[in-house]
């Protein structure tokens, strides 16, 4: 019993790489967009709104990455971390 190999549920596999990138490139095209059109706004905008429009393009990129780069690390159920060094030698 100690040789079984470890079955794998395909349900749990994660999405492609290629298609992951894809949609994180997808959100930060939008988010930098929407970061322009707080640019164009600012100039536009009388000066109370004119604030909120510089403050969204300032502080967008940051979210705009943090939006960008989540999505890969998802939890696996039955998924364990082992602390195991695998270049140790017994």
């Amino acid at each position: 019993m100690a040789d079984e190999k470890e079955i794998f549920n395909i349900t749990s596999a994660p999405k492609a790489l290629s298609a992951d990138q894809a949609g994180r490139q997808k959100r930060y095209f939008i988010s930098m967009m929407i970061r322009t059109a707080c640019f164009i706004l600012t100039v536009i905008l009388p000066s109370p709104y004119r604030w909120f429009a510089l403050a969204g393009a300032v502080l967008l990129p940051y979210f705009a990455v943090v939006i960008a780069n989540a999505g890969r690390e998802t939890f696996i159920p039955g998924a364990h971390v082992s602390n195991e060094n695998p270049r140790e030698l017994s």
